[in-house]
């Protein structure tokens, strides 16, 4: 694969409010593939914080994710990425010629209690988890 660094690849999750799904899966990835892969995460309408559930949830995982906060999606970000994950939230995005898109269709955890959340969670580390696969080969 072709990266548009030349030195590791770089994906961007991306949904409506950037506060649940596409965060816990930045921070899954940047915990599993060891800093080696670029992560990026942005909403079209972002939330003010994260989804208080979600953090919980990843903490009981050991990953803190109280430092970060819901971003705006820009064309930069895109142009940026190699790889545009959307979480099944039928969110627009600028589509470019080479990068690779895929649509993780993921229930959103908002307003979800700690149980839907692990679950949902448990589904998230288990694609991060081939998706280092994928662009870190052995």
């Amino acid at each position: 694969m072709t990266t548009s660094s030349d030195t590791q690849p770089s994906v961007l999750f991306v949904c409506v409010h950037n506060a649940g799904r596409s965060q816990m899966a930045a921070a899954y990835l940047t915990e599993l593939s060891g800093g080696r892969i670029t992560v990026r995460s942005a909403g079209s309408e972002p939330r003010d914080q994260l989804n208080p559930v979600a953090v919980a949830a990843m903490a009981e995982d050991g990953i803190d994710m109280t430092s970060a906060s819901p971003k705006i999606l820009t064309t930069e970000a895109v142009q940026a990425s190699d790889v545009v994950i959307t979480m099944g939230c039928g969110d627009t995005c600028p589509i470019f010629p080479g990068k690779r898109y895929e649509d993780w269709e993921l229930e959103d955890p908002a307003g979800k209690g700690i149980d839907d959340v692990r679950r949902i969670r448990d589904d998230i580390k288990h694609r991060i988890t081939v998706l280092v696969d994928e662009l870190l080969p052995s």
